[in-house]
Parts: structure tokens; sequence; C-alpha cells
């Protein structure tokens, strides 16, 4: 690959066998500039403060400031810039988070030379968002075999006792606050554990927190 115009890049990962990794990398393509590495955002932030970079290529967890929080900060206050994520996480939940917060690309740890440099190709000489194959099939398959119900599919009663249980009432002090019997909170618990298809409280927590229900 040989781009031509240089494009300015700052590094960050909290690996510096990572960071030693793709600055080797990187040696020898032409018009490719590392302006600058860091561990965590709070550091590719003060670099953003001194340096005009292209693109930040950026992990997810980091110390101190996490990629997605970073990836956020940089579409507000630096929209010029790129992002591109490279991590090894797949989780649907962070690559929707990243891509909602307009994040331009993301590859997964264990891609090859090639397709990091057509991705930072694609990104900012062509303007194209790149996100590689196996991260976007991995978050369509979330969206079509998601077996979760709606929040609008849950009527009133359930809703209550699910917010309850996410504010952590007893079973008791559920019974008590809704005026029913603790046999029947147990019922919907049940029932609720088999709508939402999630295996004990932890999920119905989880669902809780996903959808608003635990305020």
């Amino acid at each position: 690959m040989i781009y031509k115009k240089e494009i300015s890049i700052i590094i960050a990962d909290d690996h510096q066998i990572f960071l030693d990794g793709l600055i080797a990398l990187f040696e020898g393509v032409e018009n490719l500039c590392i302006t600058g590495t860091a561990v965590n955002g709070l550091e590719v932030l003060s670099l953003l403060d001194t340096h005009v970079v292209d693109m930040v290529i950026l992990d997810i967890n980091m110390p101190e400031m996490d990629g997605i929080e970073l990836n956020k900060i940089i579409k507000k206050e630096y929209p010029n810039v790129k992002t591109l994520v490279l991590s090894m996480h797949i989780s649907p939940d962070k690559i929707s988070s990243l891509a909602k917060s307009n994040a331009n690309g993301y590859l997964l740890k264990n891609s090859g030379k090639t397709e990091l440099l057509n991705a930072i190709d694609s990104i900012v000489n062509q303007n194209v968002n790149y996100y590689s194959s196996e991260v976007k099939e991995e978050y369509m398959n979330s969206i079509f075999n998601s077996k979760e119900k709606p929040i609008e599919e849950l009527r009133d009663r359930e809703r209550e006792i699910i917010k309850l249980i996410a504010q952590e009432y007893t079973t008791q002090e559920i019974a008590e606050k809704l005026f029913i019997s603790p046999h029947t909170v147990n019922t919907h618990r049940k029932n609720l554990l088999a709508k939402l298809n999630v295996k004990n409280l932890a999920g119905l927590v989880k669902y809780a927190i996903k959808n608003g229900l635990s305020e």
C-alpha cells in the first residue's frame, strides 16, 4: 500500500508490546507518519491539543479513559479526526456503542497488515468507514438472532417487578410494595426469566438496566 499523501496517526493502547508491533508494522509504509503513542484516552487528548492528525487508532480497554469514551470526545471536540478501533473484543454492545458514536472503523487485533492499511486508506483517503467482515457479521447476528423481547411486550405488572428486582428489593418487599403475595412475585419472576430468555436474576437486572428500568 502506497499512500498518495501523508497520513498522520496517533496510536493508543495500554500494551507496549502491541504499540511496538504497530510501529514496526508501519515502518517503510510511504507517507504514513506516527505522530505519537499513548496508553490511555487522556494521553490521546493531550496529544490532540498540540498536534494536528488525520487518525487515532485506539483500543477499547484502556485505563483512566477507555476507547468508547475517547471516541465520543474525539468526535465532539475534533470532528475532523478519524477513529479506527483495534480490539480483541467483538461484543455486539461495544460495536453498537462505537457505531452510534461515529467511530470510522473497527478491526480485530488479529487482522493482517494488508487489511489494516486498506482500512486506513478507506477511512482517510476515501472517506468511507471500514468495519471488518467479522465485526459486521457478529453485530448482524446479534440483531437477527436475538431472542430478547422488546420492553413493549412486557405487561405493566412485569415492568414494575423487574424494576424492583433491579433496585435490589427482596421477594417479600416487592410483595408488600405491590400488595400481592410472595408466591405471585415468584410466579412473575419465573415468567420473566422465560419470556426474556435469561437464566437468572443477574440477567433480569441486566435487561432492566439496558431498558432504563433500574432507576
